[in-house]
């Protein structure tokens, strides 16, 4: 796990700087998605998490569903294509998980892959998410403190 500014970014997650969003494979071939700490701190207190149902196709760059807070409504990017298998029903009924744990008990969705192998490319892992992520966060002046 490695810190900048404040905000953990564990090396084992697939990355979109960007749009504050990660992908981890499971070894059934799903792929569990969710927000960034730094997400998690811009948003500030999670109040309402609505993911797309189970059996809904999201295309990459498009919306996986909603989050709430008390100074934004938005959309969860989907880093990856595919049909949504699970959502996370324990942040559903209990929205600040994804701001207590949101590399763990605050997953959003998961989703079977349309095409994993590609468009993992197009994200960033281990040294190279870290490097990318210090570079938009300098850029954008956020900080998780």
């Amino acid at each position: 796990m490695t810190e900048i500014r404040g905000c953990s970014i564990p090396e084992d997650r697939y990355y979109w700087p960007e749009k504050h969003v990660w992908a981890r494979p499971e070894p059934d071939g799903t792929v569990t998605i969710g927000i960034t700490d730094v997400a998690q701190h811009l948003a500030k207190t999670i109040i309402s998490v609505t993911p797309r149902g189970v059996g809904r196709k999201v295309q990459r760059g498009k919306s996986a569903g909603t989050l709430e807070s008390g100074k934004w409504v938005g959309p969860v990017t989907s880093p990856i294509s595919g049909e949504i298998v699970a959502v996370n029903e324990a942040a559903i009924a209990d929205p600040k998980l994804l701001n207590e744990d949101p590399y763990g008990a605050g997953w959003f969705a998961r989703l079977r892959p349309d095409d994993w192998e590609n468009e993992s490319k197009l994200l960033l892992t281990g040294q190279e998410a870290v490097e990318a992520y210090r570079q938009v966060l300098e850029q954008e002046g956020i900080s998780c403190t």
